[in-house]
């Protein structure tokens, strides 16, 4: 199932949020060999998971995790526009309609199912919360990916060629996308609009934003 948590969160589900860093740890390190800062405990974490952000989370049946990714929104501090803004001429993406999507993340053993699963949860939080697009950096290993999902996204940038090729992607989720996901994951687009009510009720859900 997905689950829907806030950074703030995570320690009620700590097999869950264990599982979620040391896979990204493991996808992005050890397999894709990425430049990440790995603990001592063998977690992936960057400076973006101290913002409180919401990450979408599939949950296994026995709990553990099998996919995730994370959102914050872009009137705040997000990747796009402080790590990758050059791929966009410099000119930062700010809007409280657009959130930044990073950190898409599979455990190795995933089923298929996993990645659209993913994709039909942001689709829920778009709708749920108001917002028009997601934004994000991916990869080419990626491209191959959201072609299968069914879900591509207006490329705003790119550098790099092939395996090396990294591009700022603009999504949106119409029903017909919604449809495509839906039926990629298996899951039907009641039952994921369940998962999303059961975590933010069945009203218009707010951006929660801690005090400092």
């Amino acid at each position: 199932m997905l689950r829907y948590l806030y950074g703030h969160d995570l320690h009620l589900y700590p097999t869950l949020a264990t599982g979620m860093f040391t896979d990204r740890a493991d996808q992005f390190a050890a397999r894709l060999g990425w430049e990440v800062h790995v603990d001592a405990n063998g977690e992936e974490r960057d400076q973006y998971d101290a913002l409180d952000p919401l990450y979408v989370i599939w949950e296994r049946p026995d709990g553990r995790h099998g996919g995730s990714m994370r959102f914050l929104p872009t009137t705040g501090s997000v990747m796009v526009n402080e790590v990758f803004g050059h791929l966009t001429g410099g000119a930062p993406i700010q809007s409280p309609l657009i959130w930044e999507c990073t950190r898409f993340c599979l455990a190795r053993d995933a089923g298929p199912h996993v990645a659209a699963a993913l994709m039909l949860g942001g689709g829920e939080i778009m709708r749920g919360f108001g917002i028009r697009h997601f934004t994000g950096v991916f990869d080419r290993r990626m491209e191959r990916i959201y072609r299968a999902i069914g879900s591509w996204p207006e490329i705003l940038g790119s550098e790099g060629d092939g395996r090396d090729r990294i591009s700022i992607g603009l999504w949106d989720f119409t029903a017909e996308a919604q449809a495509r996901v839906a039926a990629r994951a298996g899951i039907s687009p009641d039952l994921s609009r369940l998962w999303f009510q059961r975590a933010f009720g069945t009203g218009p859900a707010i951006w929660h934003k801690r005090s400092a």
